[in-house]
């Protein structure tokens, strides 16, 4: 009977290298999560430290029941899915227009990153002072064209808090995706454009045929991390509004910081952030499979 044998220097060498980076991934990660699953099942309110029982999984029963938890889920979903969609559409159209050839290209192309680089905070004030009942610009442009016949508390109602937020974000992180995007077309192969345009197919059809399938994987990709991103955002929704008027425009995410961090109630609001993580990890198992299974056909 062979023995396995024992570990040489040479071999146990990459682990060595690897070992900083994983003893750094443990402490700033895995410990974290860990400590947030131990809060999630205890009744761990910051002004009963000496107080803390376990309740097993009490907190995921209390959020189910929740009507606030529903109601911000039901929010995150819209936030999520209108967003990226009309990120991702504006991004697409951009990355388009900045792939042709026009004198000012290279300033354009720098431009369209500036709304990517501002920070967060800076955007929800800017919208913010662009909502403003009295002063903002966009209730004075769309009273100059006629469009309404008041100024609109844009911010103040519960019909339209969301969705004005919501259009601050899209125009924050279009970028993202036409800087993405106009990269993976600088790959896309001017033959194949070529012999499609020779066999008569217009504009539409070279995108649908060729550019698309040839950048799909890109296109997956940004999907996936902007859905991340835009899922665990709450900062320009807590500059613009707290989550008001009301619950109007609380989101998960923003649910579950205002009751770790205003109301104190840690362990509550830990159960509330591992929900998110779950649904988040099953839209990234999703993309997983997807990936794999193109993989294995190709």
């Amino acid at each position: 009977m062979n023995l396995p044998a024992a570990p040489t220097r040479r071999s146990l060498l990459p682990f060595a290298f690897l070992a900083p980076a994983l003893a750094v991934e443990v402490a700033i990660i895995c410990y974290p999560v860990l400590q947030t699953v131990w809060m999630s099942l205890h009744d761990f309110v910051l002004f009963r430290p000496n107080s803390v029982p376990f309740i097993a999984f009490g907190n995921f029963a209390r959020a189910f029941m929740d009507p606030v938890f529903w109601l911000s889920l039901w929010n995150s979903v819209l936030w999520i899915v209108f967003i990226v969609l009309f990120q991702f559409l504006l991004g697409l159209g951009t990355a388009l227009l900045l792939n042709r050839s026009f004198w000012w290209r290279g300033l354009a192309r720098a431009l369209v990153v500036i709304p990517w680089a501002l920070p967060s905070v800076i955007i929800g004030l800017m919208w913010t002072w662009m909502y403003d009942y009295n002063l903002g610009v966009i209730n004075d442009l769309l009273l100059r064209l006629h469009l309404i016949g008041a100024p609109i508390a844009w911010l103040a109602r519960p019909d339209t808090t969301l969705p004005s937020i919501m259009l601050a974000l899209v125009w924050q992180g279009f970028p993202f995706f036409a800087v993405t995007i106009l990269a993976g077309l600088q790959t896309v192969s001017q033959e194949q454009l070529e012999a499609a345009e020779i066999d008569g197919a217009n504009a539409f059809q070279r995108l649908r045929s060729v550019v698309l399938p040839a950048i799909a994987e890109v296109l997956a990709t940004a999907l996936l991390l902007r859905t991340i991103w835009v899922a665990n955002s709450l900062d320009v929704i807590l500059v613009m509004t707290g989550g008001g008027p009301g619950y109007a425009s609380h989101t998960l995410p923003l649910y579950a910081f205002l009751k770790a961090y205003s109301s104190m109630e840690i362990g509550y609001g830990a159960a509330l952030s591992l929900i998110l993580t779950a649904l988040l990890l099953f839209v990234v198992y999703a993309y997983v499979r997807r990936a794999a299974r193109a993989e294995a056909a190709a």
